[in-house]
């Protein structure tokens, strides 16, 4: 399982994330107190959602051999009554059969992280 690592020091709200080799900086917006040096991490979550759902279509089609060239993947969040609501818009590019739009309409729901915002989630806190 992925580790990942945040640090913030006294610098509102920048947060320096690490997994592995790689790093990105999360912030607030300039409205919210922070420099808006990254994405804040409502939008980081958004993202997960719109980068797997396209590594998810482009795999799929791949491996069918389908004629996708691209896919863009348009994410909005919204609060409803009390529910967190996720929109994923998907745009496919390519000389697809309707049939084959339907198919990567259904396995654009299979992605993992569309799977995991959509199950019971558990999160255990503790100091260390």
């Amino acid at each position: 399982m992925p580790h990942i690592k945040a640090i913030i020091g006294k610098e509102h709200y920048r947060t320096e994330i690490t997994a592995g080799d790689h790093t990105i900086i999360s912030d607030e917006p300039l409205n919210e107190g922070g420099n808006n040096e990254g994405f804040s991490p409502l939008r980081l979550i958004a993202a997960s959602l719109g980068s797997c759902t396209a590594i998810t279509l482009r795999l799929f089609a791949d491996r069918k051999g389908w004629a996708l060239e691209s896919c863009e993947v348009h994410i909005t969040v919204s609060f409803e009554n009390g529910t967190t609501v996720f929109k994923k818009d998907i745009k496919l590019t390519g000389d697809l059969p309707e049939e084959q739009r339907l198919s990567l309409l259904k396995i654009a729901e299979k992605c993992f992280i569309h799977k995991l915002l959509t199950n019971p989630i558990k999160i255990n806190t503790e100091l260390i």
